[in-house]
C-alpha cells in the first residue's frame, strides 16, 4: 500500500558543540499551529505533576553542569598563583593542592549528581510520552471503529496508515526526546549568559556581536540547499513507488520482458536522486566549517581581550579559562533550538492531521432503546429506497423489494449497476436518504447496529484472512466456537480435507496475505466461517467469480449447504449459477428492471436474456 503524500524530512538535534543536521531544512507546516499546539497539549494535562518535575530536574541537571567551568576556573586560578609565585621566587610559595584536590571532588559531586537529575527527566519524560501517544493511538483505534464506509473508500490505506503509524511516532520521537533538549537547551542558554556576565560584561558583548554572523551563514546556506532537499524529497518518493510497482508486479514485467525498460527507469531516477542528495548534503555540509570559522574569530577576539584584562587584573586567569569554555557552548544550545522549532514544526503537522482524522463526521450512533430481533426469521423489505454518494447524484432511485424468509434472491447487472450498493445499504454501511428497510418488519435503522450486522452472514469475492492459525480464521465470527463446532463446518464447506493434508492441519498459520494456500481454498475457509457464524440472511458477493471450475463446483456445494433454510442475496458474476434463485432482480444503473425467475426472465427476451447469452456469444459482460 501506498502513500502519495510526500514526507518532508524531519530534523533532530545533533550533538556537542552545534553538530548536527542544519537549520533551515524544509519541514512540513500546520495549517493551524496554536490550535493544533493547545490541542496536543491538553494530552499532556494528566501528566502535569510529572511534567513539574521534569522541569524541576532539568534545571537541577542543566544548573549543575553550567556551574562546573565557574568551579574549574577556581581551580585553575589557584594553580596559576602558586606557579607564579615559585617562579618570582617568593619564600615559601607552593601551589596549594589540597584546595585543587577539594574544587576537584565538588566538581566530581557536581558531574555525578548532574547526571542524576538528568537520568530521572529522561526516565520521566519516556513514561508521559509513551503513556500519551498510547491514549492517542487509542483515541485514533476507537474513531477507526465508528467511522462510516464511505470514508474508507475515500481514502488510500497507505494514507491511513501513514497517520496512524508516522504521524503518531513523529509525536512520540519529539515528545521523548525534544521537549526535554528544547527545556534544556533554553535553560542552558540562560545560564550561560547570566554566568558570562558575572566574569565579565565587556567580553559577553563581544560574544554576543558574533551572533549575526552565525544568523546570516546559516540562511544563506539553508536557502542554498532547502531546493535540494525538497527536490531530494520527491525524488525518493518517485523511487519508492518505482520499486512498489515493479517489486509487486514483478511477473508481469517478466512476461513482458520489460526487465531492462524498468532498469533503465529506476537508473534514471536514481541519477536524480543521487544528484540532488549529493548537492543537498554538499551544500548543508558548509556550514560547520563556516560555523566554526565564526566561532574560532569570536574565540580569538575573546582570548586576547581576556588576557588583557587578566594582565590589568580586572579579572582572574580562571575566569578567562571559563568564560572561554562558556563561549564555545554558547552556540549548541541556539543551534539546537533552532533544530527544534524544525521538528514541532513537523510534529504540529503530524498532530493536524491525526486530529484531522479525531474530527471526522462518525457513523450515526445507535440511540439508546435501538432494539433487538431475538429470533430473526430473515424477512427483508426495501420500501420506497432512495440513495446517492452524492446528495445530487442519486444512484438508486424507489426501490422496492420483498423478501421471505428462506427464499435465495440473486442479484444482477452490469457493472456500476448498483448491486454491491444494495448490498450495503441492507448492512447498514451507508445510510439511506429516503424510504426504509425492514428485517422481519424492524427498521434497521431503530436497530442496534451491531446486532443487526450479526444478523447477516457475508462471503465475499476478495477474500479476508489473517495472519493466525486456520482454526482461528475458522472461528472469527464466534469466539466461544468450540474445536468439533470448527471441524464441522469445515466439513460442511468442504475444506476439512484440504485442512488436513497441511503440515500442521488446523493449527497452520497463514502467512501474509494467505500465500500458502490456493484462491479456492481461501474461499472455502471464509465460506466456512459463515456456517460457523449460523446467521439468519446470508450475502454473496459473486463468491466463485476468481477460482477456476473445478473450484468452483466444490464452492457451489459449500454455499448450497450454507444457504440451506436462510434467506440469501447472491450477487452473481456467472449467471449458471443462479438458475435455481427463487426470485432474480436485474438492475442497471440503480434500478431494479427486471424481476422473476430464470425461465420466466429467459422467456421475456429482455435484459436478462441478453446478459445470459453474451456469456455464450462474447457479447455484454457481466461484473
Amino acid at each position: 500500500m501506498k502513500d502519495n503524500r510526500q514526507q518532508k524530512p524531519t530534523i533532530r538535534p545533533g550533538g556537542g558543540h552545534g553538530r548536527g543536521p542544519i537549520m533551515g531544512m524544509p519541514t512540513e507546516k500546520a495549517k493551524d499551529f496554536k490550535g493544533t499546539l493547545r490541542r496536543l497539549l491538553s494530552y499532556l494535562k494528566p501528566f502535569r505533576l510529572q511534567l513539574t518535575i521534569v522541569m524541576l530536574t532539568a534545571i537541577l541537571s542543566t544548573g549543575f553542569s553550567i556551574l562546573s567551568p565557574k568551579i574549574m576556573g577556581k581551580a585553575t586560578t589557584k594553580l596559576f598563583e602558586g606557579t607564579i609565585k615559585r617562579i618570582e621566587g617568593v619564600a615559601g610559595a607552593s601551589i596549594d593542592f589540597d584546595y585543587i584536590l577539594r574544587i576537584l571532588f565538588i566538581l566530581g559531586v557536581l558531574y555525578i549528581v548532574s547526571a542524576v537529575f538528568s537520568y530521572i527527566q529522561q526516565l520521566i519524560m519516556a513514561t508521559v510520552a509513551q503513556k500519551t501517544v498510547y491514549n492517542m493511538r487509542n483515541d485514533v483505534n476507537d474513531k477507526l471503529s465508528r467511522l462510516p464506509l464511505k470514508f474508507f473508500d475515500s481514502h488510500t490505506h497507505g494514507e491511513i496508515l501513514s497517520r496512524i503509524t508516522n504521524d503518531v511516532d513523529n509525536i512520540s520521537n519529539t515528545l521523548q526526546q525534544s521537549i526535554t533538549q528544547l527545556i534544556t537547551s533554553l535553560i542552558t542558554l540562560v545560564g550561560i549568559v547570566v554566568m558570562m556576565l558575572t566574569i565579565s560584561p565587556v567580553m559577553t558583548l563581544i560574544l554576543v556581536v558574533t551572533l549575526p554572523l552565525y544568523v546570516l551563514v546559516t540562511k544563506s546556506v539553508a536557502k542554498r540547499s532547502q531546493k535540494y532537499f525538497l527536490q531530494q524529497q520527491k525524488t525518493l518518493g518517485e523511487l519508492n513507488g518505482h520499486i512498489e510497482e515493479m517489486y509487486t508486479g514483478h511477473k508481469i514485467v517478466k512476461a513482458f520482458s520489460r526487465e531492462e525498460k524498468s532498469i533503465e527507469h529506476f537508473d534514471k531516477i536514481n541519477e536524480t536522486l543521487y544528484d540532488a542528495g549529493w548537492k543537498a548534503q554538499f551544500i548543508s555540509g558548509v556550514i560547520m566549517p563556516l560555523m566554526s570559522f565564526v566561532n574560532n574569530i569570536g574565540y580569538v577576539i575573546i582570548s586576547v581581550v581576556g588576557g588583557i584584562l587578566a594582565i590589568k587584573n580586572a579579572i582572574q586567569i580562571g575566569d578567562v579559562q571559563a568564560f572561554i569554555q562558556y563561549s564555545r557552548q554558547f552556540t549548541q544550545p541556539i543551534v539546537q533550538t533552532a533544530n527544534i522549532a524544525n521538528i514541532l514544526q513537523s510534529t504540529i503537522a503530524s498532530a493536524e492531521r491525526v486530529f484531522e482524522l479525531l474530527d471526522e463526521v462518525e457513523e450515526i450512533p445507535d440511540s439508546e432503546d435501538s432494539m433487538v430481533i431475538k429470533m430473526p426469521k430473515g424477512e427483508v423489505a426495501f420500501q420506497n429506497v432512495k440513495f446517492g454518494y452524492k446528495e445530487e447524484e442519486p444512484l438508486i432511485e424507489d426501490m422496492n423489494i420483498d423478501v421471505k424468509p428462506g427464499q435465495t434472491i440473486a442479484i444482477v447487472g452490469p457493472t456500476g449497476a448498483g448491486k454491491t450498493t444494495l448490498v450495503n445499504l441492507l448492512m447498514r454501511f451507508y445510510e439511506i436518504g429516503e424510504g426504509k428497510i425492514t428485517v422481519d418488519g424492524f427498521d434497521i435503522r431503530d436497530l442496534n447496529r451491531g446486532h443487526l450486522r450479526s444478523i447477516f452472514g457475508m462471503v465475499l469475492q476478495d477474500t479476508w484472512l489473517f495472519n493466525g492459525t486456520i482454526k482461528d480464521n475458522i472461528a472469527y465470527g464466534r469466539k466461544d466456537a468450540t474445536d468439533e463446532e470448527i471441524v464441522k463446518a469445515a466439513k460442511a464447506a468442504h475444506a476439512d480435507y484440504f485442512i488436513r493434508t497441511l503440515p500442521d492441519g488446523y493449527e497452520t498459520i497463514l502467512g501474509e496475505e494467505a500465500s500458502n494456500i490456493s484462491q479456492g481454498q481461501k474461499q472455502l475457509l471464509t465460506i466456512a466461517r459463515a456456517i460457523l457464524a449460523d446467521p439468519a440472511i446470508l450475502i454473496l458477493d459473486e463468491a466463485t467469480s476468481s477460482v477456476d471450475t473445478r473450484t468452483e463446483v466444490y464452492i457451489q456445494k459449500a454455499m448450497n449447504t450454507l444457504m440451506e433454510g436462510r434467506t440469501s442475496f447472491v450477487i452473481a458474476h456467472r449467471l449458471s449459477t443462479i438458475r435455481d434463485a427463487d426470485l432474480i432482480l436485474v438492475m442497471n444503473e440503480g434500478s431494479i428492471i427486471e424481476k422473476g425467475n430464470h425461465k420466466e426472465l429467459l422467456a421475456r427476451q429482455g435484459f436478462y436474456a441478453d446478459l445470459y447469452n453474451s456469456q455464450f456469444t462474447g457479447g455484454k459482460k457481466l461484473a
